[in-house]
């Protein structure tokens, strides 16, 4: 079987990390390290040279929206999801949904119930 090339796999994983942001900020604020780790836990390793860029090109696309907080006399940027975060994050579930009908055996059953 041939092999994925690199570039295909990290444009997938960024899908599914840019899901992954939008799930989370649609249900509490969330910050960069917090991601970070969160992400971490489900065995994703980014870097903030790789996040951060994220969370910004996500609120420059109105899907995401910065709130500055001082904590422990240090300014931190809370994202949170904004409406078309939010309607964005349902489609991709939906599609998630039916992606994973068509690629998972387990599934295949399941489309009709």
């Amino acid at each position: 079987m041939a092999k994925a090339h690199p570039d295909i796999v990290r444009t997938f994983f960024l899908g599914f990390i840019r899901v992954h942001i939008l799930h989370h900020a649609a249900q509490e604020p969330i910050f960069g390290l917090e991601m970070i780790r969160e992400l971490a836990t489900h065995g994703y390793q980014l870097s903030p040279g790789t996040l951060y860029p994220l969370l910004h090109a996500l609120e420059r696309e109105g899907f995401l929206r910065a709130e500055r907080k001082v904590i422990d006399g240090k300014v931190r940027k809370y994202y949170r999801a904004t409406r078309a975060g939010r309607a964005a994050l349902a489609k991709a579930q939906e599609k998630a949904r039916e992606l994973l009908g068509e690629i998972d055996p387990a599934r295949r059953g399941k489309r009709g119930a």
